[in-house]
């Protein structure tokens, strides 16, 4: 009786793990059939969904680049949302990233803010991909965005900073296109060029110093031997002085506090013949070549970043390569992520060109990008100038300044550019700051 008993228990027993093994499988492959499995693990048949984050607004050439893929790779379609790239979208971003909401891949604008990225473990290190040398895709410059010596994005476009002329008032003026001046020979240029309604020279106010002394200071290093800030060498104070005297004592520039105070666009400005000469990039090719909301009956010429003063032989252009797109650490699609990404840098970027995002990779189609760059508004440019920029070999940079001492010392600047401090005071707390940051860190 006792035996009979023990028999039965163990049938009960092995119908019961019988039962639960085939409930496991039917489960496994329920989830396998309503896309639930990644198909990173294995599975041919699930549709993977990616969400690509950038600064481009998705009419200028996001939404076809991800049409265009999503028709061709049926099993993983992308979504496109966009930022926009100043302060609060990049904060934007910055929390997606760390609340785990739906992001991908992700745009990074600057190098400060990708290394803020690689750092807090948001940005994934590419190295684990063996399948493409982007040292030998992108050259040289890519190195720019390595942190740490690894890449945790891929620089996908070329960087390009000129200034925008309008060349009929150039003409008017009897002035030639610049093709190597400085800030003094900016203002001269602009006391020429400016009228009762139009202003002879501006910039972002961000750009407004890294676009000078900075060339110099990727060179010379922000940090002296002994460990102190660099930030109070001559070829500072000589690049704030000369910007607040175009503001204030010339008068050929448009003061900060009316920029910001006014929300006044710059690129609006210029292409409405407001402003004559525009110290930006490519990407105000995008209006530019928007005749619609940006009409205007004049040709625009192009001429290289303007250098502090003649004897600033150690400048480098900031350039270089730029739109790195990372991938977030903590998708659960790395691979196909990474798919997308390769296929966007090799010409699926395209579509940009038009707006002024040339691709950098050796094997995008360079002819193109620049056929779609100008379209039929070649008579609009003055051609030879904008050959010339694009052509141009010349040493950049990258903004390496952690973000932090960026702000900083663009905070101390501002109150110098609104009167509200002395130059001295300026660069005296600058490198005051400075070197607490770095005793910090």
């Amino acid at each position: 009786m006792k035996m009979k008993k023990i028999g039965m228990v163990l049938l009960s027993v092995l119908f019961t793990l019988s039962v639960l093994s085939a409930c496991s499988s039917n489960d496994n492959n329920n989830k396998e059939s309503s896309g639930q499995a990644s198909s990173s693990n294995g599975s041919s048949k699930d549709v993977v969904k990616l969400t690509f984050w950038g600064g481009v607004p998705a009419e200028s050439g996001p939404q076809e680049i991800v049409d265009t893929w999503n028709k061709e790779h049926p099993n993983i379609q992308v979504t496109y949302v966009r930022y926009v790239n100043d302060d609060s979208g990049n904060l934007k971003l910055d929390t997606a990233l760390a609340s785990g909401q739906s992001v991908d891949i992700f745009a990074n604008y600057t190098k400060p803010l990708l290394t803020k990225r690689a750092s807090s473990g948001s940005a994934l290190d590419l190295s684990q991909f063996n399948d493409y040398n982007i040292d030998e895709k992108m050259g040289p410059g890519a190195k720019e965005w390595a942190v740490d010596d690894k890449y945790y994005a891929l620089p996908t476009k070329r960087n390009l900073h000129f200034v925008w002329l309008n060349k009929d008032a150039l003409d008017k003026a009897g002035l030639p296109v610049p093709t190597d001046w400085t800030l003094a020979d900016v203002e001269q240029y602009a006391k020429a060029l400016k009228t009762d309604t139009r202003w002879g020279y501006s910039t972002f106010p961000f750009w407004r110093d890294i676009v000078t002394f900075d060339g110099s200071l990727a060179v010379q290093g922000y940090v002296k031997e002994d460990g102190t800030s660099n930030l109070g060498v001559p070829i500072v104070r000589d690049a704030l002085k000369l910007n607040y005297d175009m503001m204030h004592t010339s008068k050929v520039s448009p003061p900060i506090s009316l920029i910001e105070t006014t929300k006044m666009n710059l690129i609006a400005e210029f292409l409405g013949n407001k402003l004559a000469m525009l110290n930006a990039g490519e990407w105000v090719f995008r209006d530019a070549n928007n005749l619609k909301d940006y009409p205007r009956d004049f040709k625009v010429a192009f001429a290289p970043l303007p250098r502090v003063t003649k004897e600033q032989d150690d400048f480098r252009y900031l350039g270089g390569l730029g739109d790195a797109i990372a991938i977030n650490a903590k998708s659960e699609y790395k691979e196909e992520a990474w798919e997308f990404l390769k296929w966007y840098a090799d010409g699926g970027m395209l579509p940009q060109a038009s707006g002024g995002r040339i691709p950098a990779s050796k094997d995008a189609d360079q002819a193109k990008a620049i056929e779609l760059l100008l379209g039929d508004l070649k008579d609009k440019y003055d051609v030879e100038s904008l050959e010339r920029i694009l052509s141009n070999d010349l040493p950049t940079f990258q903004v390496t300044l952690p973000q932090e001492v960026i702000d900083l010392r663009g905070d101390e600047f501002d109150k110098y550019y609104i009167n509200a401090q002395s130059l001295d005071d300026t660069i005296n707390n600058v490198v005051k700051r400075h070197n607490e940051y770095l005793k910090r860190h």
